[in-house]
């Protein structure tokens, strides 16, 4: 079984959850890759979300050994066992467990921003996450969920190594696995889609499945009588709403896109995610570099959000929709009142650069190079309001901490400031 992303594998295992429903249950994902399948499971359950943040104590120069995990409650499960035959000194131990103890609580704290751990007493705990290979953080999570007083445990994740699958059985009341694949070497493989998550993604799924921001309306976007599927969030504060065009080999679940959407959302601007190709067109890798194609997909987008809303529109674009977006909002009726690239490829747009007129603002990252050199090529032809802003040591995917905060913070600011006049 192969999946397209964590959100299509998320909505796929809560289809095999549905009987869960009725026993009130708790959601938590496993960060980081774990928590995006673990919000669409929430959302179809009707359920809270939390994440279950464990650091596995690991022996002391054997730090792949562990003899124990903590968890958030002042919760340790200890193997003693292992603790006596690896020698483990008492010392150690403490100073191993003050260590991981240390970093639970910085990452518990950053990504739930000061809400309270949900309570787990008497309630059945459903411990998620994208995959299992070794089991080793999968079994401490039920460990831990289980010491923090849940009453019925269950284990659920899209895929497992068939072994590993069987033995966690003894640790949970309960494991879903939707594929066990003979031959499994890594999770990703069974993925089309496996990038990283980021920090970012967790805390803007966390922020909105607890009601921080407005929930996310599946929509089905009409681009020029092409359907494609999207994700419409418009907070209650809406100013205006900005459309993402996603890059190369990344969809509207693209984690990166998502957690500069969020920002967006808090700053009182609705955003729109889209799948720029159909299922049967993504196929053809050569579709994710025809410009023309994905500006006219764009274009549509825009008209069709705009006989819907009523706002301001901005567009957002990243990679090669960098490039979708300027030859879009190049158009004499686009609606297109501002444009923000990250990381993008500006100078596909070519000779359209020059009839441009929204604001645009380009990030790029300072250890780019390459692309420095095309953003500052398309820049010298743009006849619109426009800056160049660089993000020091940041590479071409943001991936650095605190990099794609930066990012988020610069299109929030271009974006508030020129489709929202009255709140720069």
């Amino acid at each position: 079984m192969l999946f397209t992303d964590r959100t299509d594998a998320g909505r796929r295992l809560a289809v095999a959850l549905r009987h869960l429903e009725r026993r009130d249950p708790v959601v938590l994902g496993l960060p980081r890759g774990g928590v995006p399948v673990a919000y669409e499971v929430a959302q179809a359950l009707r359920a809270p979300l939390d994440v279950i943040v464990v650091r596995k104590l690991g022996v002391p120069y054997r730090p792949e050994l562990g003899f124990g995990a903590i968890g958030e409650g002042g919760v340790r499960v200890i193997s003693d066992e292992i603790v006596r035959h690896a020698g483990v000194r008492e010392k150690d131990l403490v100073a191993v467990e003050r260590a991981e103890e240390a970093e639970l609580l910085r990452r518990a704290r950053a990504y739930r921003e000061g809400r309270p751990r949900l309570p787990l007493k008497g309630r059945t705990a459903v411990v998620v996450d994208d995959g299992i290979a070794t089991g080793a953080t999968a079994r401490a999570a039920c460990q831990v969920v289980r010491a923090q007083g849940a009453d019925y445990v269950v284990l659920a994740v899209p895929v497992a190594s068939p072994d590993v699958a069987a033995r966690l059985r003894g640790d949970a009341d309960e494991v879903v696995c939707l594929s066990t694949p003979n031959i499994f070497s890594a999770v990703g493989e069974w993925y089309r889609d496996f990038s990283q998550t980021s920090d970012e993604e967790v805390v803007s799924l966390l922020a909105r499945a607890t009601g921080g921001i407005a929930a996310a309306e599946e929509v089905e976007v009409d681009a020029d009588g092409v359907p494609l599927s999207g994700d419409l969030v418009l907070p209650g504060d809406a100013g205006a709403v900005v459309v993402f065009a996603h890059g190369s080999g990344s969809s509207r679940s693209s984690p990166r896109n998502r957690a500069v959407a969020t920002v967006l959302n808090r700053a009182g601007l609705g955003t729109l995610l889209f799948d720029l190709l159909t299922p049967g067109e993504e196929v053809y890798r050569a579709n994710v570099f025809d410009i023309g194609l994905l500006a006219g997909r764009l274009a549509g987008a825009t008209h069709w959000l705009g006989r819907h809303v009523s706002l301001p529109v901005g567009s957002f674009g990243a990679s090669t929709g960098a490039a979708a977006a300027l030859r879009a909002a190049a158009a004499a009726d686009s609606g297109v009142g501002a444009v923000v690239s990250r990381g993008g490829r500006p100078d596909l747009a070519g000779a359209d650069l020059s009839a441009v007129r929204a604001p645009t603002l380009l990030v790029v990252g300072g250890n780019d190079t390459t692309v420095i050199g095309l953003n500052r090529q398309a820049q010298a032809a743009l006849q619109c309001e426009n800056r160049l802003e660089i993000v020091p040591g940041a590479t071409h995917l943001f991936e650095e901490p605190g990099a794609l905060d930066r990012v988020a913070d610069l299109a929030r600011d271009w974006f508030t400031s020129h489709l929202m006049p009255t709140a720069g």
